[in-house]
């Protein structure tokens, strides 16, 4: 029904409320609940094939001295990873059929809707059928190429379960569990790959701060205001030798870029003590290897702390007409900026704004009370005997 909910809000602005709103909404649900039920059919059936057992054979409990069952997942990551795809159809396909994530996720992770994200799947599902695909283990001169979608199917799981793009829950232990044990694995198969090892690092040190980036009622609490004594010190230290030894191989990339910057956060003893330049000049580098909107809203934050809000305010403007435009998270960085400026009002309109667009219901409640926040301390300081100088 959340689903439903979410197709109306999309569709009904274009095509109009129809007559019988109830009844397209359950109509709508059963479909969603239905494709539900085939796709988790489907892919009990794969595993069982799979694994060469018969439907009553899945269910026999092993004998105590039968050897452990085997992790095949990694190597189903590099069978959907086929050539016969341009990359960014294999991502989509291999996260929406093997990697657990709904469509909506698998959107929210590309930017784009539900609706887009689910005909480019179908899309990419049709184009596999044409070819007369058959799935194998890649050759050793396509395997490099499928390796990097592998990790960046790794990389967006792990970041969908670490902030649930929707939903009650602000994270999902079950998806970066499984996107860390992964590529744990991953990195102990190519253990001189400096992407890998990087990759690795920064789920590490993300993960470190899981437990003090939620408060005991489950709300969210922003990196700086995270009690730091709370971090895991021993994934800290794993992490940070990790991106020592990654970035001395070989010139870097994107994933080690990213667990340098992390480890500069980790490395702070408090919010106030960041080396915001330092961090600043690795965006720069991430963006000039990797350039996209997400790593230019990223920089904007971190030209805001080195060089003023007004020279991150106006960095925003270059994301603002791309695959961001509406998107909850530009809204919440121009709020912050704009706090740091002091404009108070404009920065509660923003922090409302992103609330309306979020999709987790804990990021929503932070937003809303950001704004609250913003607007009462705009309120003081317009009463009467109160000064803004400081």
């Amino acid at each position: 029904m959340q689903e439903a909910l979410a197709a109306a809000v999309e569709r009904w602005p274009l095509d109009g409320v129809p007559e019988q709103p109830s009844g397209w909404l359950h109509t709508v649900a059963a479909r969603r609940y239905v494709d539900l039920v085939r796709s988790e059919s489907a892919r009990a059936r794969r595993e069982r094939t799979a694994l060469d057992l018969t439907p009553r054979d899945a269910f026999v409990t092993p004998p105590p001295d039968a050897e452990a069952p085997r992790d095949d997942l990694l190597e189903l990551f590099l069978l959907c990873c086929h050539p016969a795809l341009p990359a960014p159809a294999q991502l989509a396909l291999t996260l929406r059929a093997v990697g657990g994530l709904t469509t909506a996720e698998v959107a929210a992770a590309f930017l784009v809707s539900e609706r887009t994200m689910g005909q480019r799947i179908s899309r990419a599902k049709q184009r596999l059928r044409e070819a007369g695909a058959r799935f194998a283990p890649p050759p050793t001169a396509e395997r490099e190429a499928r390796l990097a979608v592998v990790r960046q199917v790794l990389y967006l799981m792990f970041n969908e379960g670490y902030s649930a793009s929707s939903g009650p829950q602000l994270r999902r232990a079950d998806l970066t569990g499984q996107a860390l044990r992964l590529t744990r694995r991953l990195h102990e198969q190519l253990s001189g790959d400096g992407e890998t090892a990087g990759l690795l690092a920064l789920m590490v040190l993300t993960e470190a701060r899981a437990a003090a980036r939620v408060s005991p009622d489950g709300e969210l609490v922003p990196l700086a205001e995270q009690d730091r004594g709370r971090w895991d010190r021993t994934a800290i230290d794993e992490g940070r030798a990790l991106v020592e030894r990654s970035l001395a191989a070989t010139p870097p990339g994107p994933y080690r870029i990213q667990a340098a910057i992390a480890a500069v956060h980790a490395e702070a003893p408090s919010a106030e003590a960041t080396d915001w330049p330092q961090v600043l000049g690795l965006y720069e580098l991430l963006e000039r290897i990797a350039p996209n909107p997400v790593v230019t809203l990223n920089r904007a934050v971190a030209v805001g702390m080195v060089h003023g809000p007004a020279a991150g305010l106006a960095l925003l403007s270059e994301v603002e007409s791309g695959p961001l435009t509406g998107h909850h998270r530009l809204h919440a960085v121009r709020a912050h900026l704009l706090e740091l400026a002091d404009d108070r009002t404009a920065a509660a309109a923003q922090w409302r704004a992103a609330a309306d667009r979020a999709g987790s219901d804990p990021e929503r409640r932070y937003l809303l009370r950001r704004a609250a926040n913003a607007s009462d301390r705009s309120r003081r300081q317009c009463e009467p005997g109160h000064s803004r100088v400081r």
